[in-house]
């Protein structure tokens, strides 16, 4: 049967090799040695015609091919029925190249589709408040002690058990920036307790917390301490009281 191989390109002879195997649906762990030499060689032909460069990889995986060509021809010598039995087939090591080339393939390919799918995922980037300086937050406050008062808030309500136990529908930052401009717009100032529930949950409260980092950032409200880890008391920007 006559076969021209189709030019196309291959990473490796080892690619043209397992396409040739299926291409004829051979049996891997019998391959017919002098048809796919004749094939790959063909392949070499046609690409030399074509100056399509091939690595060195293509010569000596057809020295190979060759080579095994050679030792199928060889009669073989029947001394007894066990050694011919245990004579080593010259295709077993090729066989094995193969089987382990697929399975790197394989594990190859199930690593490219995992990089593909996490490079299509999009990750929130964390939010920078440097830009939240002196003016913004008042007597030398800064953002880690509004973050120790904030924990100590909590730590407080707990104590008093007023944080609910009860698991109650979330709390998001839009409605909690709603919430605290409403209020802080009727004074002008509020403290941050006073912005919470009678039973406020954990969510409510991490809620209002950066809600009021944000309106700070935006350069909305101002925020402030009178004494270290005290409660954080808020006040609106003047050109923000008439809106």
């Amino acid at each position: 049967m006559e076969y021209r191989v189709n030019l196309k390109i291959y990473e490796g002879p080892m690619d043209l090799l397992i396409d040739l195997i299926k291409k004829n649906e051979i049996d891997i762990y019998d391959i017919p040695i002098h048809i796919i030499t004749e094939q790959f060689l063909e392949y070499i032909k046609e690409a030399n015609k074509i100056n399509l460069e091939l690595t060195s990889e293509f010569i000596l995986m057809a020295s190979t091919l060759i080579e095994i060509k050679s030792k199928m021809l060889l009669p073989k010598i029947k001394i007894s029925e066990e050694e011919e039995d245990d004579e080593e087939d010259p295709r077993d090591s090729l066989v094995q190249k193969i089987l382990e080339y697929e399975k790197y393939k394989d594990i190859s390919e199930i690593l490219k589709e995992s990089h593909n799918y996490e490079a299509k995922a999009f990750y929130k980037l964390q939010e920078d408040f440097t830009n939240i300086d002196d003016i913004d937050l008042l007597k030398n406050c800064d953002v880690n002690s509004l973050a120790k008062s904030f924990k100590n808030i909590i730590n407080k309500l707990k104590s008093e058990n007023i944080i609910a136990e009860i698991k109650q529908e979330s709390f998001s930052i839009e409605e909690a920036t709603s919430v605290l401009k409403n209020k802080i717009g009727k004074t002008g100032k509020i403290l941050f307790t006073d912005l919470l529930s009678e039973s406020p949950i954990i969510e409510e409260i991490i809620s209002f917390f950066l809600s009021v980092l944000e309106l700070v950032k935006v350069g909305y409200i101002k925020a402030y301490q009178e004494d270290d880890y005290q409660d954080i008391k808020l006040l609106i920007r003047e050109e923000n009281s008439f809106e």
